[in-house]
Parts: C-alpha cells; sequence; structure tokens
C-alpha cells in the first residue's frame, strides 16, 4: 500500500527533475534498468508542478500491459495523491477497473488522499469489497475515510470476515459511519494475534476509530514502538495526565525503555534456545518473537553472550535496521558486560545515539537510554545537544536524555546544573517532551 512517509523520497539526489521527465520519455527498450520509470516516477514527487503532472497523467494512462510499466504506473497514482493532485481524479478512477489488484489498492488510497466525493467512483468502489482477490482493507479505508455511508451493509457483513486484517477494519468502519462501536472490544484480541502484520492493522484500526479506552492495550501490543508511540500521539487526549486508567509520562518512559515485561507476546518457547538461536531471532521480521528473545537473552550469563553478540554484531547486526535496535536495546538491559567489552560498547553506543541514519531511528533513544546506564560522565558529556532541538530533531531522543536525567546527580554536577537551568529556561516545541521538562522542574531536578 502506498506510504505518507516521506523520509526516503529523496533517494536519488543526483538526478534532477528534467532528467526524471526524460526518462518517462524513453521507450521501455532504450531504458538502462527496467525499474527506471519507476524510479523516475517516484522521484517526482520531489518536484511538484505541471510538468510532473502532465508526466504521471501520461504514465498512468499507459496501458502497455509490460510490468515495468504497471509498476510506474501504481506509483504514479501514489505520487499523484500525495502532491494533492485533484484533476488527477478522473485518470485514477479509471485505474479501479484495472485487473492489476495493486494499481487499484493504490487508487483508492489515493482518491482518500484526495478527498475524491465523485459519487460514481464511490460507487465503482462498493463492489470490490466482495472481491476477495481485491486489497479490501484499503478499499474499506478509503471508502470509510470519505464518508460513504452506502458501504455500510457490506461493512456490516465483512465484519466476520476469516480475514483479520479485512475484519478489523470492517468492525473500525461499522463503529465511524454508524456510531455504534459496540463490537469494538472484539480488535482488542487483534493486538495479540501471531501474524504481525494483523496486529500492526489492529492498532491502525484503533486508532482510525479513536478507540482511546483501548490506548492501555495497544500500549501492550508486541509490535514495533513505532506504532505505540503513534498510538498515543494520536489517541491521547489533549492536555489530560491520565487517561483510561494511565499515566501519560509513565507510558512515555515505558514505551521509550520498551522492554519485554510491559509487553503481551504472542509466542513463547516450548524448550530451552540456544543463545545462538535467540541472536537469530533478532533478524527476524515478527517484533514478538524478536522482544521475546531479548526477555530470554537478558538472564543469560554475559560470558556466554558477550562473544556470541560481538560476532553477530560484526557480521551483519550493525547494517540490519531490524536487529540494530535489537542489540542495542541489550546492551541496555543487561546490568554488567565483561571489562573487556566496556571501550567497545561505548564506542558502539554513541554511534548509534548520534547516527543520522533514518533507519536506525529507533535506536537512537535506545542508545541514549543504554550509555547514560553504563557511562554516565561519557553521556553527561552530550546532553547539550541532546536536549536542543536544533542540534536533535528527533523528539523521542531528547525526551530520552530527559529521563536520563533521573539517575544523573546534578546537584553535585556544577556544569551540568548550569546548563540544564539555560535549556529548561525555554519551552520544548514537542508537547510530550515539555510535560517531561516540566517534571523534571516540579521535582526541583534544576
Amino acid at each position: 500500500m502506498a506510504s505518507s512517509s516521506n523520509s526516503y523520497d529523496n533517494i536519488h539526489p543526483g538526478l534532477s527533475h528534467h532528467d526524471a521527465l526524460a526518462i518517462l520519455e524513453q521507450s521501455l527498450d532504450s531504458l538502462d534498468s527496467a525499474s527506471d520509470y519507476y524510479m523516475a516516477a517516484a522521484h517526482l514527487v520531489n518536484f511538484p508542478g505541471d510538468k510532473t503532472e502532465e508526466a504521471l497523467l501520461r504514465l498512468i494512462d499507459n496501458s502497455s500491459g509490460e510490468q515495468a510499466v504497471n509498476l510506474a504506473r501504481r506509483k504514479a497514482v501514489e505520487v499523484l495523491g500525495r502532491l494533492g493532485v485533484q484533476r488527477a481524479i478522473p485518470s485514477i478512477g479509471r485505474c479501479l477497473g484495472s485487473n492489476d489488484h495493486y494499481l487499484v489498492e493504490n487508487a483508492a488510497w489515493a482518491l482518500l488522499q484526495l478527498n475524491c466525493q465523485d459519487v460514481e467512483l464511490h460507487q465503482a468502489m462498493l463492489p470490490l469489497l466482495n472481491d476477495p482477490g481485491q486489497s479490501r482493507r484499503v478499499l474499506i479505508q478509503a471508502l470509510v475515510g470519505l464518508e460513504v455511508h452506502a458501504a455500510l451493509p457490506v461493512l456490516q457483513s465483512l465484519q466476520d470476515e476469516a480475514n483479520p486484517g479485512v475484519r478489523g477494519a470492517a468492525l473500525a468502519g461499522v463503529a465511524q459511519l454508524s456510531g455504534d462501536g459496540s463490537r469494538l472490544q472484539e480488535l482488542e484480541d487483534h493486538l495479540t494475534l501471531p501474524n504481525q502484520m494483523d496486529r500492526q492493522s489492529a492498532i491502525q484500526d484503533l486508532i482510525d476509530c479513536r478507540a482511546t479506552y483501548l490506548l492501555p492495550s495497544i500500549l501492550k501490543a508486541p509490535v514495533s514502538p513505532v506504532f505505540r508511540l503513534r498510538a498515543l500521539r494520536t489517541l491521547w487526549p489533549g492536555q489530560d495526565k491520565e487517561h483510561a486508567g494511565i499515566d501519560l509520562l509513565t507510558c512515555l518512559d515505558s514505551l521509550m525503555w520498551d522492554q519485554p515485561e510491559g509487553l503481551v507476546l504472542a509466542h513463547c518457547y516450548d524448550t530451552e534456545p540456544t543463545i545462538l538461536f535467540l541472536f537469530d531471532e533478532f533478524f527476524g521480521t515478527d517484533f514478538s518473537r524478536c522482544y521475546l528473545a531479548l526477555s530470554t537473552l537478558k538472564h543469560r550469563p554475559v560470558e556466554e553472550l558477550w562473544p556470541v553478540f560481538w560476532k553477530r554484531w560484526q557480521e551483519d547486526a550493525y547494517n540490519d535496521y531490524g536487529a540494530h535496535y535489537f542489540f542495542i536495546q541489550l546492551l541496555g538491559s543487561v546490568d554488567i558486560w565483561p571489562s573487556a567489552a566496556t571501550p567497545v560498547i561505548e564506542a558502539l553506543l554513541l554511534e548509534a545515539m548520534n547516527s543520522k541514519r533514518p533507519q536506525f531511528g529507533k535506536s537512537r533513544a535506545a542508545a541514549c537510554l543504554a550509555l547514560n546506564k553504563h557511562f554516565p560522565d561519557i553521556w553527561c558529556k552530550s546532553v547539550r545537544q541532546l536536549l536542543s532541538s536544533d542540534f536533535t530533531p528527533s523528539w523521542e531522543l531528547r525526551y530520552a536524555a530527559l529521563m536520563g536525567l533521573d539517575s544523573i546527580d546534578v546537584g553535585h554536577n556544577h556544569e551540568i546544573f548550569q546548563l540544564l537551568q539555560n535549556a529548561f529556561a525555554v519551552q520544548d516545541p514537542d508537547v510530550f517532551v515539555d510535560r517531561r521538562r516540566q517534571l523534571l522542574i516540579s521535582e526541583n531536578r534544576v
């Protein structure tokens, strides 16, 4: 499905607007690579304007049937939706009749982004809900987002669909269109389904229908902390300090620590796993299995852990963004590592905390907390930049830095005390970070 994230938009910085347009003018057999059409269409999101729109509209209307063209058409539909090109609605609407269900999916998504109010296109989407070959979850989200009440009878029937993603979207959709949320509690069970995509989908469904009373369960779901943080940011009501029996800052602190004990895991072990197996689990895509491995590893003898840790780190974990996060988490979860390993761990944590690569963003706050735990003197040298929104755009990293101050004896560190007095005089631009700042002030930390 199309994504609204813009972290990876400009992955071809050397490609100019003119070059991207020129690629789309070439014949398929004259391209350097069959993927060039797709690359050019994706890159045009960086260049809004008439020329981009015309090129993408021509691409959408190209019905050659070649796979390279089909892939590029899907991307063109997404980009036009992201750029808010209203005049693209008729062309995108025609894609709903395609036999390429991925193109249909992107068309439905794009029509939602464009707030399409064309009743004929709404009617074209409705029968697609009865086709299991279509991306019915996205079609439901589009119809509900466009407030197409004519979809309600079909959605009511899909509340008992076998596919959890479709069923969850239908449950949320019925609640949104009818106001009847009597079956939303069923979505709570989706948060611990064996399949990770189903768990992530359940969180999105609960966000869509604003089921704030289920936040405590969402925050225990064994998925990436990114999804749980998104839910908290989206669903937390205004200026409340507490909601649904939970405290905001306690929840945020727990999310930053992100320990398995705070989650309801969807898996368990039948037999005692080996250390090699447990480290291999960090490279999997299912976070429930990763958290289970983390929970198990941190209780194993460090003399056995470190050689395997360091070997796997050098081989592949250093550059695998999923495993990278759990390796960093393990460093912070273990209380005492072998003394011979400490110089390596210090360097590793500093590099992770200061990394600017977007795919390693989750690891930065975890590295900050681990560095604070194991090397507080080194950590203190970074506090000035960590607390500054100019130097540290990541709100999660600034929040983690404030958490780290809880373990620092500020009163006996004049330099840190002066620094904090200056830093705390300025309101943080992020509301959650500023709440943490205010807590430290109220506790007379500065």
